[in-house]
């Protein structure tokens, strides 16, 4: 409920839609800009980039307002929200905005790996010290903050790994020292996961799975709370970072219908990874509402449901004949990103991509994102195919 007491369906269906952005028609129209023309000198001095006024063309037009303020009214308690041309651009303003040389930034080690690349190249470059952590740590947090310490960021679950982290409890230690929380909330977005009310100063969206939905946008957002709005707006107009009106109209669009869609992703996928754990040739399933996963308990109690993004590993078998188990399926395509409504399997390897922890597996890993096909027909695809997978007991590889 927000504070009219409207329900999430409620507010995805009209969030966003002002009179003076809409007009007579339900939607607001793709507004197309480069430069805004004003009457007099006058005018156009007096045209400031601030959101929802014309000024220039990067500053925005109704179209991308529209869906900002939607993204807005989707988290309660946040103050505004910015856009981006795609999440990895998200992640990287959000981060440059709260860090400068010297600071520490302390970065989970389940993180998704262009955050990693940006934490070990550009901030690196510019001083800024990365330190990696158990994304299972919780309130333990407290003892890896250090005097330079100033944010600290959260995926959670991982988009690898699928750990669930305990957000409420580490932004509390966060909030008591004075560092500036950060989440990457594009598995759950803010319909199963409201990051802002959980504790999060700032949320960050790839737009391009889930709130797209059609994968056919690439989009980011960051959403912040009411006292970090100003220091978002300096950061946008100092990066230059913009959204195209088509990719925000298309992402407006498939906003409003993200309820249902990750209802059917959340119910199929539950289902496949259910069927998943009790074959011979999986060892393990990776889904943060069952039980076997780590963090399941934080996933019980903050979440609201579950998306179709999970991950299985194979008992045994090498590399070889994992890529050609993916490419047997039928009904999965091959590519990357995900929360689309067509469903994708990829490799999974995150052992390159840890350095706080050890991941540990007895066999080689697939991820899954489950699309709105029918669920028995993608358990008869991987069925199909595990049928003719090796299988048996093997060492751990770490």
């Amino acid at each position: 409920m927000n504070e009219k007491g409207e329900g999430k369906g409620t507010r995805l269906a009209t969030a966003g839609r002002r009179p003076e952005w809409t007009g007579p028609i339900v939607n607001p129209a793709v507004w197309r800009a480069s430069t805004v023309l004003f009457e007099t000198v006058a005018e156009l001095k007096a045209a400031k980039p601030e959101f929802a006024q014309f000024q220039y063309g990067r500053n925005g037009t109704p179209t991308s307002w529209a869906l900002a303020e939607a993204l807005t009214e989707m988290e309660p308690g946040a103050g505004s929200t910015r856009l981006f041309p795609s999440g990895a651009a998200a992640v990287a303003a959000a981060l440059l905005m709260v860090l400068e040389a010297g600071d520490e930034l302390l970065m989970v080690d389940s993180a998704y790996a262009p955050t990693r690349m940006l934490c070990d190249t550009l901030l690196k470059r510019y001083g800024v010290t990365t330190r990696y952590y158990d994304p299972l740590v919780g309130e333990g947090i407290a003892e890896l903050i250090g005097e330079r310490t100033r944010a600290i960021f959260l995926e959670s679950p991982g988009s690898l790994t699928f750990e669930v982290q305990d957000v409420p409890g580490i932004c509390a230690v966060a909030r008591k020292r004075g560092i500036v929380t950060l989440i990457d909330n594009t598995w759950a977005t803010p319909l199963l996961f409201p990051a802002i009310e959980r504790g999060c100063d700032i949320s960050i969206l790839a737009c391009t799975k889930y709130i797209g939905g059609h994968s056919d946008v690439m989009l980011g957002s960051v959403t912040v709370r009411p006292e970090l709005v100003k220091r978002l707006d300096q950061t946008v107009k100092a990066l230059g970072q913009t959204a195209g009106p088509d990719d925000a109209w298309l992402a407006l669009r498939g906003l409003r219908t993200l309820q249902v869609r990750l209802q059917r992703h959340g119910e199929s996928a539950l289902r496949i990874a259910q069927w998943l754990a009790e074959q011979p040739q999986v060892a393990r399933v990776l889904h943060p509402a069952l039980p076997s996963c780590p963090g399941h308990e934080y996933w019980g109690r903050d979440f609201d449901g579950a998306s179709g993004l999970f991950a299985f590993v194979l008992k045994g078998g090498d590399e070889a004949a994992r890529d050609r188990l993916i490419e047997s399926l039928e009904h999965f395509g091959i590519g990357w990103s995900w929360g689309g409504f067509e469903s994708l399997a990829t490799p999974s390897d995150p052992i390159g991509l840890r350095t706080a922890t050890r991941w540990t597996t007895e066999g080689p890993a697939v991820r899954l994102s489950i699309g709105l096909e029918d669920a028995d027909d993608l358990i008869a695809d991987l069925e199909r195919a595990l049928a003719r997978y090796p299988s048996g007991d093997v060492e751990q590889r770490a």
